[in-house]
């Protein structure tokens, strides 16, 4: 059966309040929470992390598996957005660069 309307907007109240608190734990204290110093380095490279967490199944990978060849406009794309994010870098200019490479590759030659 069905939930009832109470349950339901019982349910996203509920989330609701779940999500604002664990959002806005660490705004709640009005004093710096305590942390070890090596907690502290480590948050640093959070961000870092769940961007290649995220970036590379999208980058090396294709229907769940591995790509299995060269021929994937991804490839190259990523290299020269690389390698210009390396010489100059600058976010936006990565981004057009990778993507500058990878439309005429992807639409014009179909990798």
């Amino acid at each position: 059966m069905g939930a009832s309307v109470t349950e339901t907007v019982i349910a996203i109240v509920g989330l609701g309040v779940i999500t604002l608190v664990t959002r806005a734990f660490f705004m709640i204290p009005e004093n710096e929470l305590p942390m070890p110093s090596w907690l502290k380095r480590g948050l640093k490279y959070a961000p870092l992390a769940a961007l290649a967490a995220v970036l590379a199944p999208e980058l090396f990978m294709a229907d769940g598996e591995f790509i299995g060849t060269l021929q994937d406009a991804r490839l190259p794309a990523m290299v020269c957005a690389a390698g210009y994010y390396f010489w100059r870098r600058g976010i936006l200019g990565t981004i057009c660069v990778g993507m500058a490479v990878y439309l005429p590759l992807h639409i014009g030659l179909g990798w």
